[in-house]
């Protein structure tokens, strides 16, 4: 996919294109996909490094091909994520990590992987002649876990956190096991700075960088905010530069949020409104089906010309038309009066949204789009009752 860039539409000429796509509607704006690509590239560039799609965070096929333009390839979650990114993105690197494979998946996983990553070394026993054997044989490290949480408030996104189940200890690290390994990965981070990933670095380097050396790679995980605005994108190449130079390994970085920040909406509408004690505005869209991280989370998410309560001359809670209690979006203030059919648009919805929503209550899962400036709205795909029918073991 060749790509010219533009510059980003503003809300004011965003909003009449995702009023032609259908409600609701997640859309990837690719022009502010681009700019993401670009900073990214010239990070890659300037630390060498090699920077991977976590497919976890963002899966959207239709924009692999740009993506490719930029990044060394993809990671995943398992079997299916990367075939995905084998298929989509041909020619380009799979990596998978999986805390625990089912039967039979390593073998599929050797013809399409070129990296697998183990959780413990009883997994790579396991799994370790089948990979060694293999025809293609590819690369296998193993997750360490440092020890060493910079995480505050958010305990369900912490691999680091007490009693975690992700990557081996130092207390449980078996050097006299490592033939045939040949690379180690730490993924400790979410949604953080490079601040976060020096401090890391050390505890890290304390009770595993001796493996290091004469070891192929180092993958440092995800969570990497690289595309925010105040990220120390300087910090971030310095740290990955003197880990090439220090243990001569090649580094990668597997940043999902940071490829698809802010260039992404779901656009929706509104059905009704009522009142108990507050005014409440019910929307087509769902927080418990379709953006699932404002409740796990939580969080609130913004919307395009609203603000805080109170802030606005008009405050409303936000809820979905499930039949679940909580399916709250949040409160949100705006000029003037909503009403039934007017069109609210999400900001920074391309992540962790789509590949994660389901069809509780028979919701039906939003459409997929893009925009740009040059190609304005263009759907994707759209979704109805089969789709929900299928997944319940009919079709």
């Amino acid at each position: 996919m060749s790509y010219s860039p533009q510059s980003p539409l503003t809300p004011e000429e965003l909003a009449p294109l995702l009023a032609t796509l259908p409600s609701p509607c997640y859309t990837v704006d690719l022009d502010r996909l681009e700019a993401n690509l670009e900073l990214l590239g010239n990070v890659q560039k300037e630390a060498g490094c090699k920077i991977l799609l976590a497919q976890k965070a963002f899966s959207f096929p239709e924009v692999y091909p740009q993506i490719a333009n930029h990044l060394a390839g993809t990671t995943a979650s398992g079997l299916y994520e990367a075939r995905l990114g084998y298929e989509e993105m041909p020619g380009k690197e799979v990596h998978v990590y999986k805390p625990a494979y089912l039967p039979g998946e390593v073998e599929e996983l050797t013809h399409i992987a070129g990296h697998i990553l183990f959780n413990s070394f009883a997994q790579w026993e396991k799994y370790r002649d089948v990979v060694l054997s293999a025809p293609e044989k590819p690369s296998c490290g193993l997750r360490v876990n440092p020890e060493h949480s910079t995480q505050e408030g958010h305990a369900i996104y912490d691999p680091c956190a007490p009693g975690s189940r992700l990557g081996i200890t130092a207390a449980e690290f078996k050097p006299e096991l490592l033939h045939g390994i040949e690379g180690l990965h730490m993924h400790t981070l979410c949604e953080q700075g490079a601040d976060a990933l020096a401090e890391t670095l050390p505890a890290f380097e304390e009770k595993f960088g001796k493996y290091l050396h004469g070891m192929k790679w180092l993958n440092l995980g995800g969570g990497h905010h690289i595309t925010r605005p105040d990220y120390d994108r300087e910090l971030l190449v310095r740290e990955v530069r003197r880990l090439r130079e220090t243990y001569g390994v090649e580094v990668y970085l597997e940043p999902g949020e940071a490829v698809a920040l802010n260039a992404g909406y779901l656009s929706c509408r509104v059905l009704d409104v009522v009142r108990n004690g507050i005014d409440i505005a019910i929307v087509d869209t769902s927080a418990a089906c379709h953006m699932p991280d404002v409740l796990e989370m939580p969080y609130r998410p913004n919307i395009i010309g609203s603000g805080e309560p109170g802030e606005k001359a008009h405050t409303y809670r936000l809820g979905g038309p499930t039949c679940l209690a909580g399916d709250i979006i949040g409160d949100y203030s705006f000029d003037r009066e909503l009403r039934p059919g007017d069109q609210l648009v999400f900001t920074d919805m391309a992540i962790y949204s789509f590949c994660k929503n389901n069809t509780f209550n028979g919701m039906p899962l939003p459409a997929l789009g893009t925009v740009s400036r040059e190609g304005g709205a263009k759907v994707v795909k759209a979704f109805g009752y089969e789709n929900f029918k299928v997944r319940l073991g009919k079709g």
